[in-house]
């Protein structure tokens, strides 16, 4: 059996009866890409999912403000408290080994694009992208993603596709509204928007 099914099965297997700590809903895809595999991640999937977001997010070190950054940059908790808030994590995987992540979470009448990681040194391969645009094929809900403002590596990204920076005002009532973040979070992040969230938002035009 291909790996990446090997560990499909035994990710739902893992799963409790009744279970609430990991979303993986009935019937979802799994996608075949050239090199690699897409498919959701589940509970056996925890260290590699903390792994990859800890390894990417030494990115942020000497960038974002110093009282921003810790590091570990997310502890197991607080993974765990992503997990349990509602966000589905999806992965990346070559070879049995899980290189990128992505979370979504839906909120209200949007859905956010949560802790989106790919390792270090598996940057700049197409992984980051074609995550996005697999959870955004899956979603019917407008998408609104949040991350540092220094971080202009990630808003270049979410920018080449297809999202608008929202202009501050409006940014800090979107994290107020659909996150849960400390107010210097608030301070010192952006937030972006698709195109579907400014068609159903006119008075709000793109920055």
């Amino acid at each position: 059996m291909p790996e990446h099914l090997r560990r499909f099965r035994a990710n739902i297997a893992a799963l409790p009866a009744g279970s609430v700590r990991w979303r993986i809903a009935a019937g979802c895809a799994i996608a075949i890409m050239q090199n690699g595999t897409i498919r959701p991640c589940g509970p056996l999937d925890f260290p590699a999912v903390l792994g990859v977001i800890n390894d990417a997010a030494r990115a942020y070190r000497g960038v974002i403000p110093e009282d921003c950054w810790h590091d570990p940059y997310m502890a197991e908790g607080e993974l765990r408290a992503e997990i349990l808030a509602g966000v589905e994590f999806w992965g990346w995987e070559r070879e049995g080994t899980l290189l990128g992540v992505m979370g979504m979470q839906p909120v209200g009448d949007v859905t956010l694009i949560r802790h989106a990681y790919v390792a270090d040194a598996c940057r700049r391969q197409g992984i980051g992208a074609s995550l996005l645009g697999f959870l955004r094929g899956r979603v019917r809900n407008p998408l609104l993603i949040g991350t540092w403002a220094a971080a202009t590596w990630a808003v270049r990204f979410y920018r080449k596709h297809g999202f608008t920076v929202v202009e501050p005002a409006l940014k800090n009532r979107l994290l107020k509204t659909y996150w849960t973040v400390p107010e210097r979070q608030i301070e010192t992040s952006v937030v972006l928007a698709d195109e579907r969230w400014f068609s159903e938002n006119r008075n709000f035009g793109p920055r």
